[in-house]
């Protein structure tokens, strides 16, 4: 396997790349380490990070919330240590969470918790 982390790479963007795409919202962001992609937890409705995965073959990623670092990684469901990944290191801090403000419905925290697994 090539190196599941490039450094050099910025993230996606300061959001969930696949959630903005379909008009949706998250509630935590996790950014590749080996591309960038920004998705959303899997705690969030639609696990983008987990699915990025899946379909890259990307095992690693890292919190890109505000004041976390740490790393993970889905092919050993377990933590990672990772270097410093290029700037931003987490989406804006006035953003919110979940997010995006506009299209987090009012019942947000019901459907998280009653979400099929």
């Amino acid at each position: 396997m090539s190196d599941p982390i490039d450094p050099s790479v910025p993230p996606s963007g300061s959001g969930c790349v696949d959630c903005d795409a379909a008009g949706g919202w998250w509630f935590h962001l996790r950014r590749c380490a080996a591309c960038g992609h920004v998705g959303c937890c899997d705690d969030s409705l639609s696990r983008h990070a987990a699915a990025h995965w899946r379909s890259s073959g990307h095992p690693i990623i890292q919190s890109f919330e505000p004041g976390e670092d740490w790393f993970w990684d889905y092919s050993t469901d377990g933590y990672y240590e990772g270097p410093d990944l290029a700037a931003p290191q987490s989406h804006p801090e006035a953003q919110t969470v979940p997010g995006p403000h506009d299209r987090v419905p009012g019942d947000w925290m019901a459907r998280l918790q009653n979400r099929a697994d």
